[in-house]
Protein backbone atom coordinates (compact mmCIF):
# COMPACT_ATOMS: atom_id res chain seq x y z
CA UNK A 1 0.00 0.00 0.00
CA UNK A 2 1.39 3.39 -0.93
CA UNK A 3 2.11 5.68 2.01
CA UNK A 4 -0.26 8.61 2.45
CA UNK A 5 1.41 12.03 2.37
CA UNK A 6 -0.13 15.02 4.09
CA UNK A 7 1.22 18.37 2.89
CA UNK A 8 0.91 21.03 5.54
CA UNK A 9 1.10 24.66 4.40
CA UNK A 10 2.67 27.07 6.88
CA UNK A 11 2.23 30.78 6.32
CA UNK A 12 5.63 32.47 6.42
CA UNK A 13 5.34 35.03 3.68
CA UNK A 14 6.76 32.35 1.39
CA UNK A 15 5.00 29.01 1.37
CA UNK A 16 6.71 26.25 3.35
CA UNK A 17 5.46 22.74 2.77
CA UNK A 18 6.19 19.92 5.17
CA UNK A 19 5.49 16.41 3.92
CA UNK A 20 4.16 14.26 6.74
CA UNK A 21 4.80 10.66 5.75
CA UNK A 22 2.40 8.48 7.66
CA UNK A 23 4.22 5.25 6.88
CA UNK A 24 7.85 4.52 7.81
CA UNK A 25 9.02 4.81 4.20
CA UNK A 26 10.21 8.26 3.20
CA UNK A 27 8.85 9.51 -0.10
CA UNK A 28 10.68 12.33 -1.92
CA UNK A 29 8.67 15.48 -2.58
CA UNK A 30 9.96 18.12 -4.98
CA UNK A 31 11.23 21.38 -3.47
CA UNK A 32 9.21 24.52 -4.05
CA UNK A 33 9.68 28.25 -3.53
CA UNK A 34 13.43 27.98 -3.05
CA UNK A 35 14.97 31.03 -1.45
CA UNK A 36 17.05 33.09 -3.89
CA UNK A 37 20.81 33.52 -3.47
CA UNK A 38 22.44 34.86 -0.35
CA UNK A 39 23.97 33.22 2.66
CA UNK A 40 21.57 31.47 5.01
CA UNK A 41 21.73 32.41 8.69
CA UNK A 42 20.45 29.95 11.30
CA UNK A 43 19.77 30.96 14.88
CA UNK A 44 20.54 28.14 17.34
CA UNK A 45 19.20 28.74 20.85
CA UNK A 46 20.41 26.16 23.38
CA UNK A 47 19.20 25.63 26.92
CA UNK A 48 22.69 24.83 28.20
CA UNK A 49 26.20 23.81 27.22
CA UNK A 50 27.13 22.45 30.63
CA UNK A 51 26.52 18.84 29.60
CA UNK A 52 28.73 16.88 27.20
CA UNK A 53 25.65 15.95 25.18
CA UNK A 54 24.84 19.52 24.17
CA UNK A 55 28.41 20.41 23.27
CA UNK A 56 28.35 17.51 20.83
CA UNK A 57 25.03 18.64 19.34
CA UNK A 58 26.24 22.21 18.86
CA UNK A 59 29.55 21.22 17.25
CA UNK A 60 28.00 18.75 14.80
CA UNK A 61 25.14 21.11 13.93
CA UNK A 62 27.54 23.97 13.17
CA UNK A 63 29.85 21.69 11.21
CA UNK A 64 27.08 20.41 8.94
CA UNK A 65 25.41 23.80 8.48
CA UNK A 66 28.76 25.34 7.57
CA UNK A 67 29.41 22.55 5.07
CA UNK A 68 26.08 23.43 3.44
CA UNK A 69 27.05 27.08 3.19
CA UNK A 70 25.07 28.45 6.12
CA UNK A 71 26.16 30.59 9.05
CA UNK A 72 25.05 29.60 12.57
CA UNK A 73 24.54 32.12 15.35
CA UNK A 74 24.62 30.19 18.64
CA UNK A 75 23.29 31.24 22.03
CA UNK A 76 23.23 29.30 25.32
CA UNK A 77 20.87 30.32 28.13
CA UNK A 78 22.45 28.46 31.06
CA UNK A 79 19.05 26.95 31.96
CA UNK A 80 17.42 30.36 32.46
CA UNK A 81 14.02 30.96 30.83
CA UNK A 82 14.34 34.75 30.77
CA UNK A 83 17.84 34.54 29.33
CA UNK A 84 16.70 32.14 26.62
CA UNK A 85 13.87 34.46 25.62
CA UNK A 86 16.37 37.30 25.32
CA UNK A 87 18.57 35.02 23.20
CA UNK A 88 15.69 34.27 20.85
CA UNK A 89 14.79 37.96 20.56
CA UNK A 90 18.44 38.72 19.78
CA UNK A 91 18.51 36.08 17.05
CA UNK A 92 15.30 37.46 15.56
CA UNK A 93 16.83 40.96 15.58
CA UNK A 94 19.84 39.51 13.77
CA UNK A 95 17.46 38.57 10.94
CA UNK A 96 18.13 34.85 10.92
CA UNK A 97 16.29 32.79 8.31
CA UNK A 98 15.38 29.92 10.67
CA UNK A 99 15.26 29.50 14.44
CA UNK A 100 16.30 26.17 15.97
CA UNK A 101 15.44 26.05 19.67
CA UNK A 102 16.31 23.57 22.43
CA UNK A 103 13.96 24.95 25.11
CA UNK A 104 14.81 24.98 28.79
CA UNK A 105 11.09 25.21 29.50
CA UNK A 106 8.94 23.72 26.77
CA UNK A 107 5.90 25.75 27.82
CA UNK A 108 7.59 29.09 28.42
CA UNK A 109 9.28 29.01 25.01
CA UNK A 110 5.90 29.15 23.25
CA UNK A 111 6.44 32.91 23.52
CA UNK A 112 9.62 32.53 21.50
CA UNK A 113 7.76 30.65 18.77
CA UNK A 114 5.16 33.40 18.59
CA UNK A 115 7.90 36.02 18.28
CA UNK A 116 9.60 34.09 15.51
CA UNK A 117 6.40 33.56 13.58
CA UNK A 118 5.47 37.24 13.94
CA UNK A 119 8.81 38.06 12.29
CA UNK A 120 8.17 35.57 9.48
CA UNK A 121 10.83 33.14 10.72
CA UNK A 122 10.12 29.39 10.77
CA UNK A 123 10.89 27.60 14.04
CA UNK A 124 12.27 24.11 14.60
CA UNK A 125 11.90 22.58 18.06
CA UNK A 126 15.07 20.54 18.54
CA UNK A 127 15.20 17.48 20.81
CA UNK A 128 12.70 18.97 23.30
CA UNK A 129 9.18 19.79 22.21
CA UNK A 130 7.93 23.35 22.58
CA UNK A 131 4.42 23.10 23.96
CA UNK A 132 1.20 24.93 23.04
CA UNK A 133 2.63 26.71 20.02
CA UNK A 134 2.49 26.77 16.24
CA UNK A 135 6.03 25.40 15.91
CA UNK A 136 6.79 24.27 12.37
CA UNK A 137 8.79 21.10 12.95
CA UNK A 138 10.01 18.88 15.78
CA UNK A 139 13.29 16.97 15.40
CA UNK A 140 14.18 14.52 18.14
CA UNK A 141 14.42 10.90 19.13
CA UNK A 142 11.41 8.74 19.93
CA UNK A 143 11.35 9.72 23.58
CA UNK A 144 8.42 7.50 24.54
CA UNK A 145 10.52 4.63 23.21
CA UNK A 146 13.49 5.76 25.32
CA UNK A 147 11.41 5.39 28.48
CA UNK A 148 10.05 2.02 27.38
CA UNK A 149 13.56 0.68 26.75
CA UNK A 150 14.84 1.90 30.12
CA UNK A 151 11.98 0.27 31.98
CA UNK A 152 12.03 -2.94 29.95
CA UNK A 153 15.74 -3.38 30.61
CA UNK A 154 15.10 -3.28 34.36
CA UNK A 155 12.16 -5.67 34.09
CA UNK A 156 14.26 -8.13 32.08
CA UNK A 157 17.14 -7.94 34.56
CA UNK A 158 14.86 -8.42 37.57
CA UNK A 159 13.64 -11.66 35.96
CA UNK A 160 10.17 -11.65 37.42
CA UNK A 161 11.12 -11.33 41.08
CA UNK A 162 9.34 -8.82 43.30
CA UNK A 163 11.42 -5.68 43.44
CA UNK A 164 11.72 -2.31 45.16
CA UNK A 165 12.35 0.61 42.83
CA UNK A 166 13.34 4.28 43.13
CA UNK A 167 12.34 6.46 40.19
CA UNK A 168 14.23 9.66 39.32
CA UNK A 169 12.46 11.72 36.71
CA UNK A 170 14.06 14.61 34.83
CA UNK A 171 13.26 18.28 35.04
CA UNK A 172 9.55 19.10 35.16
CA UNK A 173 10.11 21.97 32.73
CA UNK A 174 11.44 19.60 30.04
CA UNK A 175 8.69 17.94 28.01
CA UNK A 176 11.09 15.09 27.25
CA UNK A 177 11.12 14.18 30.94
CA UNK A 178 7.35 13.76 30.76
CA UNK A 179 7.68 11.59 27.65
CA UNK A 180 10.37 9.39 29.23
CA UNK A 181 8.11 8.86 32.25
CA UNK A 182 5.15 8.03 29.99
CA UNK A 183 7.20 5.38 28.20
CA UNK A 184 8.43 3.94 31.49
CA UNK A 185 4.86 3.84 32.80
CA UNK A 186 3.69 1.79 29.84
CA UNK A 187 6.04 -0.99 30.88
CA UNK A 188 5.96 -0.64 34.66
CA UNK A 189 2.34 0.11 35.50
CA UNK A 190 1.00 -3.43 34.93
CA UNK A 191 3.68 -4.80 37.28
CA UNK A 192 2.97 -2.10 39.86
CA UNK A 193 -0.76 -2.85 39.66
CA UNK A 194 -0.11 -6.57 40.24
CA UNK A 195 2.14 -5.86 43.20
CA UNK A 196 5.20 -7.34 41.48
CA UNK A 197 7.00 -4.01 41.58
CA UNK A 198 6.94 -1.45 44.38
CA UNK A 199 7.98 2.15 43.73
CA UNK A 200 9.25 3.06 47.18
CA UNK A 201 10.31 6.61 46.29
CA UNK A 202 10.05 8.95 43.30
CA UNK A 203 10.78 12.58 42.52
CA UNK A 204 11.72 15.04 39.77
CA UNK A 205 15.34 16.22 39.50
CA UNK A 206 15.29 19.98 38.97
CA UNK A 207 17.20 20.99 35.81
CA UNK A 208 18.49 17.41 35.49
CA UNK A 209 21.23 18.21 38.01
CA UNK A 210 23.18 15.23 39.41
CA UNK A 211 23.22 16.78 42.88
CA UNK A 212 19.42 16.83 42.88
CA UNK A 213 19.32 13.15 41.89
CA UNK A 214 21.75 12.39 44.73
CA UNK A 215 19.41 14.12 47.18
CA UNK A 216 16.52 12.00 45.92
CA UNK A 217 18.42 8.75 46.51
CA UNK A 218 19.64 9.97 49.91
CA UNK A 219 16.04 10.75 50.86
CA UNK A 220 14.85 7.36 49.57
CA UNK A 221 17.41 5.46 51.65
CA UNK A 222 16.64 7.55 54.73
CA UNK A 223 12.89 7.01 54.35
CA UNK A 224 12.75 3.44 53.01
CA UNK A 225 16.05 1.82 53.90
CA UNK A 226 18.88 0.26 51.90
CA UNK A 227 16.90 -2.70 50.59
CA UNK A 228 16.54 -1.47 47.02
CA UNK A 229 16.72 -3.43 43.77
CA UNK A 230 16.87 -0.74 41.11
CA UNK A 231 17.00 2.99 40.41
CA UNK A 232 15.30 4.11 37.23
CA UNK A 233 17.25 7.30 36.46
CA UNK A 234 16.06 9.10 33.34
CA UNK A 235 19.47 10.25 32.08
CA UNK A 236 23.17 9.74 32.70
CA UNK A 237 23.57 12.90 34.76
CA UNK A 238 20.93 11.83 37.25
CA UNK A 239 22.34 8.29 37.16
CA UNK A 240 25.70 9.73 38.18
CA UNK A 241 24.15 11.54 41.13
CA UNK A 242 22.32 8.38 42.17
CA UNK A 243 25.50 6.30 41.98
CA UNK A 244 27.36 8.87 44.07
CA UNK A 245 24.75 8.39 46.80
CA UNK A 246 25.00 4.60 46.46
CA UNK A 247 28.80 4.76 46.64
CA UNK A 248 28.61 6.60 49.96
CA UNK A 249 26.37 3.81 51.24
CA UNK A 250 28.60 1.02 49.92
CA UNK A 251 25.87 -0.04 47.48
CA UNK A 252 27.35 0.97 44.11
CA UNK A 253 27.25 -1.97 41.71
CA UNK A 254 24.75 -3.83 43.89
CA UNK A 255 21.68 -1.94 42.66
CA UNK A 256 20.67 -1.63 39.00
CA UNK A 257 20.83 1.95 37.71
CA UNK A 258 19.62 3.07 34.28
CA UNK A 259 20.64 6.09 32.27
CA UNK A 260 20.45 7.82 28.90
CA UNK A 261 22.71 9.78 26.49
CA UNK A 262 25.73 7.44 26.55
CA UNK A 263 27.94 10.11 28.10
CA UNK A 264 31.57 9.04 28.51
CA UNK A 265 31.36 9.03 32.32
CA UNK A 266 28.27 6.82 32.12
CA UNK A 267 29.86 4.36 29.68
CA UNK A 268 32.88 4.21 31.99
CA UNK A 269 30.53 3.41 34.90
CA UNK A 270 28.91 0.67 32.80
CA UNK A 271 32.36 -0.73 32.01
CA UNK A 272 33.17 -0.73 35.76
CA UNK A 273 29.80 -2.21 36.71
CA UNK A 274 28.26 0.63 38.75
CA UNK A 275 25.70 1.59 36.08
CA UNK A 276 23.69 -1.08 34.30
CA UNK A 277 22.79 0.57 31.00
CA UNK A 278 22.31 3.76 29.04
CA UNK A 279 20.42 4.77 25.93
CA UNK A 280 22.63 5.72 23.01
CA UNK A 281 21.08 8.51 21.02
CA UNK A 282 23.15 9.08 17.87
CA UNK A 283 23.29 12.85 18.38
CA UNK A 284 25.77 13.34 15.55
CA UNK A 285 23.22 12.00 13.09
CA UNK A 286 20.39 13.98 14.70
CA UNK A 287 22.33 17.26 14.76
CA UNK A 288 23.46 16.85 11.16
CA UNK A 289 19.90 16.13 10.07
CA UNK A 290 18.63 19.15 12.02
CA UNK A 291 21.20 21.37 10.31
CA UNK A 292 20.37 20.13 6.81
CA UNK A 293 16.66 20.45 7.57
CA UNK A 294 17.12 24.01 8.82
CA UNK A 295 18.94 24.90 5.59
CA UNK A 296 16.14 23.32 3.53
CA UNK A 297 13.57 25.21 5.56
CA UNK A 298 15.40 28.49 4.98
CA UNK A 299 15.21 27.75 1.27
CA UNK A 300 11.49 27.04 1.61
CA UNK A 301 11.89 23.49 0.38
CA UNK A 302 9.56 20.61 1.14
CA UNK A 303 10.64 18.61 4.19
CA UNK A 304 9.76 14.96 4.76
CA UNK A 305 8.66 14.06 8.28
CA UNK A 306 8.20 10.49 9.50
CA UNK A 307 5.69 11.20 12.26
CA UNK A 308 3.75 13.76 14.24
CA UNK A 309 3.72 14.67 17.93
CA UNK A 310 0.93 16.66 19.57
CA UNK A 311 2.18 19.67 21.53
CA UNK A 312 -1.19 20.75 22.94
CA UNK A 313 -1.80 23.15 20.07
CA UNK A 314 -1.46 20.90 17.04
CA UNK A 315 0.06 17.71 15.68
CA UNK A 316 3.57 18.93 14.94
CA UNK A 317 5.23 17.30 11.90
CA UNK A 318 8.17 15.42 13.38
CA UNK A 319 11.42 13.76 12.39
CA UNK A 320 12.15 11.06 14.98
CA UNK A 321 15.39 9.08 15.08
CA UNK A 322 15.81 5.62 16.62
CA UNK A 323 17.75 4.88 19.83
CA UNK A 324 19.87 1.94 21.06
CA UNK A 325 20.24 0.23 24.45
CA UNK A 326 23.89 0.05 25.55
CA UNK A 327 25.13 -2.22 28.35
CA UNK A 328 28.42 -3.89 29.19
CA UNK A 329 28.04 -6.50 26.45
CA UNK A 330 27.68 -4.21 23.43
CA UNK A 331 29.74 -1.08 24.15
CA UNK A 332 32.22 -1.88 21.39
CA UNK A 333 29.50 -2.64 18.82
CA UNK A 334 27.62 0.62 19.47
CA UNK A 335 29.25 3.77 20.82
CA UNK A 336 32.83 2.72 19.99
CA UNK A 337 32.05 1.45 16.48
CA UNK A 338 30.21 4.70 15.70
CA UNK A 339 33.15 6.77 16.91
CA UNK A 340 31.08 8.27 19.71
CA UNK A 341 33.72 7.17 22.25
CA UNK A 342 37.18 5.63 21.94
CA UNK A 343 37.80 2.20 23.43
CA UNK A 344 40.91 3.45 25.26
CA UNK A 345 38.82 6.07 27.08
CA UNK A 346 36.38 3.61 28.60
CA UNK A 347 38.51 2.39 31.51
Amino acid sequence: MNPRILLVTVSLGLSLLIGLVVSRRNVPVAAENAKPGGKIRIGLSLDTLKEERWQRDRDRFVEEATRLGAEVLTQSANSDDAAQMRDVESLISSRVDVLVIVPHNGEAMAKGVRAGKAAGIPVISYDRLIRDSDVDLYISFDNIRVGELQAQYLVDQLRGRKARLVRIYGSKTDNNAVLFKAGQDRVLQPLIDRGDLEVVFEDWALDWKPENAKKIVNAAITAKGRNLDAILASNDGTAGGAIQALTEEGLAGKILVTGQDAELAAVQRIHRGTQAMTIYKPVSRLAARAASTAVAMARRQVIIANGAVNNGFKDVPSILEEVVVVNRTNILETVVRDGFHRAEDLK
